[in-house]
């Protein structure tokens, strides 16, 4: 159950949906998540009412073509995993968005499972004591 936020700066909806598409294939395909467990929140900045503050940190070279991936999942997943989530990512992005890898700024939150309520008030994920 992840649940993704995407922020990109001047991006229309048929971005913003490429961008959507390729972290969830990139969550699918990497960490095994099912098709169907899909919640994200896209969201294009118009660099006036809304917009996203970068710089070259860390010597990577960022400029308005980037997007803020913000990844919050349960914890458990190895370093491996998440070193191929992040390089899926890169390059479903630049392949669905034409995203520049250099741009994909990627953080990921874990949590436990009773961080979760699916609906109604009920923690899903939480085995009652």
């Amino acid at each position: 159950m992840p649940l993704v936020r995407i922020d990109a700066l001047g991006a229309d909806s048929d971005r913003l949906d490429a961008l959507g598409r390729a972290v969830h294939e990139a969550l699918t395909e990497t960490i095994g998540f099912p098709a169907d467990d899909r919640f994200q929140i896209l969201t294009s900045h118009d660099g006036t009412t809304g917009t996203l503050r970068y710089d070259d940190y860390l010597g990577v070279h960022r400029d308005d073509g980037i997007v803020f991936v913000a990844i919050t999942m349960r914890s458990g997943r190895a370093p491996e995993q998440k070193r191929a989530l992040y390089r899926r990512i890169a390059e479903l992005g630049q392949e669905y968005a034409g995203t520049e890898p250099r741009n994909m700024f990627v953080t990921l939150t874990e949590n436990e499972s009773i961080d979760w309520s699916l609906g109604n008030g009920v923690a899903q994920y939480a085995v009652e004591q």
